[in-house]
């Protein structure tokens, strides 16, 4: 079904001009565009969001030449949900990646993002780009899964986070078996740099996907102790850097204003200095694990220095580059955002305020929000993912309310004062369970698992690999060890 939507959709692109397609004879068809994802980012680790100890002036330029939105939310507050939903444009539960995917998990080695779901990368082909992917994947380490058959023509970077596999690619072939991490910013500009000056006339799409600030992380000598932060403060100056010479290679080649950028991250940080003024860190559903920088760059299209209050969130990327480029969405299916278009000429989203927004962790819906109003569920420990490190809202009998607009810190509980408010919102919980699932509780809206086992059962958390069928195990086991005959006893997996 895949292949036949991305054929239409390639033909169709022949046949039917595109907004930027009837422009003048020598003028671009269509923007460029580069999507910059950092890894662990948090909402005041670069300078135009508050940070101190950190020198950022090619980001906070990015910023003071376009669009900067303090209501941005991730889909997750870990990696590879999260990932997903900006790629796919639907919540992490509905295109069935909703697990941290770990190559050397035995419930998870064999699954990532499903080939039949479109990606961005398919869109901008339907649209005849180029596209390109430098940085981290992390939706699935198996072959199948590979950012090369999921749109992208040229990858280069890590599969996954470097403790579940060192390894470093370009295109299928594997050119570090351990990444040095002190140049991983020099690899990663160097390749954007080529990639974006090699390109001449022909439009293309950058998905630039930076592992830092997640750890480990090491600064090349040019930045080892620049910054007043340490060494984390150290690789963010020095990724930094790497965007500023991205933006040269943008001027050099006459293309920076017809460019598009986004700059954001996955999740948020591992620690709470820099989420503030927000609660909480990643792998958790307070603001601080959700809630992270969000920035637009296009220098013909968008107000210069403009910051927008607007509540966004990441599945809002896959309908608005979609229009951008004029690539109609796909109608068999189902998506979570709206177009950012309307921002950009000072007119409303489609999406009313008080449209609900779900924070999952993993299976398990956590909180809720509508408009200023945000309802945190209780759950219990047999529902918790293992990385999910807020206690405050387990084994309790009732929901905690907490008013945004007077308290994004998250610390005053008004549910007693207001319990028509918490009585609707659990309404709107137990409907959203009903579609984008619960723990061990599948939703009726939620799409297939990518998975390179027919019939292999998809488990969150190995805690509960004990549900699955004996002779299922053994059938995972004998394909993980016919591709892996090097496997260690521990589950590492040793080379490709």
């Amino acid at each position: 079904m895949k292949t036949l939507i991305n054929l239409f959709l390639a033909l169709a692109s022949a046949v039917v001009l595109s907004p930027g397609l009837a422009a003048g004879e020598g003028e671009r068809r269509n923007p460029n565009v580069i999507f910059i994802l950092t890894d662990d980012l948090g909402y005041s680790d670069i300078g135009c969001y508050g940070a101190t100890k950190v020198k950022t002036p090619n980001i906070d330029r990015l910023a003071s030449e376009g669009m900067r939105f303090t209501s941005f939310y991730t889909a997750a507050s870990i990696c590879s949900p999260s990932r997903a939903a900006f790629l796919t444009g639907a919540y992490p539960q509905r295109c069935g990646l909703y697990m941290g995917i770990n190559p050397n998990r035995k419930a998870h080695w064999f699954l990532g993002l499903n080939p039949e779901e479109i990606t961005l990368a398919e869109q901008f082909k339907s649209k005849g780009y180029d596209t390109c992917m430098v940085g981290k994947w992390h939706l699935g380490s198996e072959p199948e899964f590979s950012p090369l058959k999921q749109g992208f023509d040229s990858y280069h970077g890590m599969p996954c986070n470097f403790q579940h596999s060192p390894e470093f690619y370009d295109g299928e072939t594997i050119t570090f078996s351990k990444t040095p991490l002190d140049q991983l910013t020099t690899l990663y500009t160097d390749r954007v740099g080529k990639f974006i000056r090699q390109q001449g006339d022909k439009p293309f799409f950058l998905y630039y996907a930076h592992n830092y600030p997640h750890t480990p992380y090491k600064a090349g000598k040019a930045f080892a102790g620049s910054s007043k932060d340490g060494v984390r403060g150290d690789i963010m100056q020095e990724m930094d850097w790497g965007i500023g010479e991205m933006m040269k290679a943008l001027e050099e080649t006459g293309v920076a204003d017809n460019t598009l950028i986004i700059f954001t991250s996955d999740n948020g940080p591992t620690k709470n200095q820099y989420a503030l003024p927000y609660r909480g860190t990643k792998y958790v559903t307070f603001e601080g694990g959700h809630r992270v920088p969000f920035i637009l760059h296009w220098p013909s299209k968008v107000e210069l220095g403009k910051v927008n209050d607007e509540q966004i969130q990441a599945m809002d990327l896959f309908p608005t580059l979609s229009e951008v480029i004029g690539a109609s969405m796909p109608e068999d299916r189902v998506y979570d955002g709206v177009s950012l278009v309307p921002l950009l000429h000072g007119k409303p989203l489609a999406r009313s305020i008080d449209e609900p927004f779900y924070y999952y962790n993993c299976e398990n819906l956590q909180a809720v929000r509508k408009g200023e109003w945000k309802l945190h569920l209780p759950r219990k420990k047999e529902q918790l993912p293992f990385w999910d490190r807020n206690k405050s809202f387990l084994n309790v009998s009732e929901p905690a309310l907490y008013q945004m607009s007077a308290d994004p810190g998250e610390s005053v509980d008004v549910s007693a004062a207001n319990p028509g408010i918490v009585q609707e919102l659990e309404s709107i919980a137990k409907k959203a369970r009903m579609e984008l699932g619960e723990y061990l509780e599948p939703g009726t809206g939620q799409r297939a698992t990518g998975t390179v086992i027919a019939d292999a059962p998809v488990i969150s958390t190995e805690k509960d690999w004990g549900m699955v069928d004996p002779d299922m195990e053994a059938k995972i086991s004998r394909e993980r060890k016919k591709r892996y005959p090097n496997l260690k006893t521990k589950g590492k997996r040793k080379g490709k």
